[in-house]
């Protein structure tokens, strides 16, 4: 744990306008262009005056206007517009292909879709990663947005994890249960995010902890105000957000017991694919927990309506997150970081360590006798110095609890006999020698599929396994295309390599990203 140490502040990345993320190029702009002089005659006069008097008059206007737009084109540059939740790169001289970006990135699950296939009228992701219809693609915007206002990873995945509260309550949400790892890489420490996922409000109903989990990581590495992280999230609330293809996939199968009117008609018939929705309690719940200024009056915010709709005098406890030094294993590639128990991290590195004993990736991905596949949302963001944040969340079933809590918008997370409590997490993070300040970082976080650490450790070691040439970078731009993961799930990765930062998934396209 670093508790001696200031909250990290990165380098303020460079602000700019900003629209396609996969390419930037420079170029320089001529600010004015020549216009043409006055056909003076030697007889021309102005006001009386000779023409050479003419000339020199109308050379001193055009000098004068040259000078205003060009104050005013250096101002544009200097003050990035944010339009439709997107900014403008500048173009650079070379060209990046998808998921490659100089100075950061994030990269946002796309939430499960329920059922063998999709419900009639809801199609799958869209293939272009940017698309107004990708599954979340507000989230990895806002995030984006977030790098580019200055702020620093852990403010662009907090941002984004609230967005994704908001339009994906049927998998994450206020009430999530929020497991998280940071690396930096000022100093080479890696911290992780944890919380006990069986705190109980009341029965079969679970604590929600994630506000004050998100703004505790917040106040000890976040760099931008915390009330700028939630006006993306308040807004979506308040104005309304699109229901995308995972959202309505999970209305036609599990229905909308609970959900009225926040997900229904009049009627009560589910929303549907493209319909608007919106959540003003939710939103107002954000706008107090943007004034609150501590993490224990942060969660505050949201527990004392709950307690008054659930007829507590007050909650019985109060949420418990922490933030505590990662599980660490050196290995001959590098050093691994994952979260700590009650999380699977654990057994993750167990996995790793006898696999690279064996010297094999043989292990399944998808054993036939596996656990229930975990409902999760995760989201990863780095930037090209190595610095990266993974956060998972989980309500432990579709729309958690199915309780809708009419004084704060918020479905709090199952608990009921039978459901699974999910220490499934376990992001992990891979960094080079300490020693070599230049060192790859690569970042993996799994979601949806029965067995995560299965999945996780399947991927990393295929990768560090497979041979390694002079000319091939010990971080690849993606993870193989394989079935590395069951069912549903995916697969996100982040990495650092070469003063760039690279974002992918598998499946490939599933997931919406980010960067400049």
């Amino acid at each position: 744990m670093e508790a001696s140490t200031p909250p990290v502040v990165y380098h303020k990345l460079q602000s700019w306008e900003s629209g396609s993320e996969s390419e930037e190029e420079e170029i320089s702009e001529l600010l004015v262009s020549h216009p043409r002089r006055p056909q003076d005659t030697p007889g021309t006069k102005v006001g009386g005056l000779p023409g050479a008097w003419a000339r020199i008059g109308a050379a001193l206007v055009l000098l004068a206007v040259s000078c205003f737009l060009a104050v005013r084109q250096l101002q544009s540059r200097s003050c990035p517009a944010e339009r439709s939740g997107s900014v403008v790169p500048p173009v650079s001289s070379h060209v990046h292909p998808p998921g490659v970006f100089h100075h950061g990135a994030i990269i946002s699950s796309a939430g499960l879709c329920w059922g063998r296939g999709r419900p009639s009228g809801v199609p799958g992701p869209a293939p272009s990663h940017d698309s107004p219809f990708l599954p979340a693609a507000p989230c990895s915007h806002l995030g984006q947005e977030l790098l580019v206002a200055g702020g620093n990873v852990v403010d662009a995945g907090i941002g984004a994890a609230l967005c994704l509260a908001v339009v994906h309550p049927h998998v994450t949400g206020l009430g999530a249960t929020f497991w998280g790892l940071f690396y930096n890489s000022s100093s080479g420490n890696s911290t992780a995010l944890t919380a006990d996922p069986v705190q109980i409000l009341a029965p079969g109903l679970g604590l929600p902890e994630a506000l004050s989990a998100l703004r505790l990581l917040h106040e000890r590495f976040g760099k931008l105000p915390w009330s700028r992280l939630l006006v993306g999230p308040t807004r979506l609330a308040q104005e309304g957000f699109v229901v995308d293809a995972p959202l309505a996939s999970a209305l036609a199968a599990q229905g909308t017991r609970g959900l009225c009117p926040l997900l229904c008609h009049t009627d009560e018939t589910p929303l549907r694919l493209g319909m608007r929705a919106t959540n003003p309690k939710l939103a107002a719940v954000l706008g107090m927990a943007a004034l609150a200024p501590t993490p224990d009056l942060t969660g505050k915010v949201l527990l004392s309506p709950l307690a008054k709709d659930l007829g507590l005098e007050e909650p019985l406890v109060w949420p418990r997150p922490s933030l505590e030094p990662a599980l660490q294993l050196s290995v001959p590639q590098g050093i691994f970081f994952t979260t700590p128990s009650p999380s699977a991290g654990p057994e993750l590195l167990a996995q790793l360590e006898a696999a690279l004993h064996a010297g094999t990736p043989s292990m399944d991905p998808c054993p036939q006798h596996s656990r229930t596949a975990p409902v999760s949302s995760t989201l990863a963001t780095v930037d090209s110095s190595g610095s990266t944040l993974l956060l998972a969340s989980s309500l432990h079933s579709a729309f958690g609890s199915r309780y809708f809590s009419p004084s704060t918008g918020v479905l709090l997370r199952n608990l009921a006999a039978g459901s699974p409590h999910h220490t499934w997490a376990c992001p992990l993070i891979l960094r080079g020698s300490l020693e070599d300040t230049e060192a790859d970082v690569l970042g993996l976080v799994a979601s949806g599929t029965p067995n995560v650490t299965r999945a996780t450790a399947h991927a990393l070691l295929n990768h560090l396994l497979e041979p390694q040439t002079q000319h091939q970078p010990q971080v690849q731009q993606g993870p193989t295309e394989n079935p590395s993961t069951s069912g549903h799930g995916t697969l996100m990765q982040v990495a650092a390599h070469a003063e760039h930062a690279h974002v992918s998934s598998v499946p490939r396209g599933c997931c919406p990203f980010q960067g400049l």
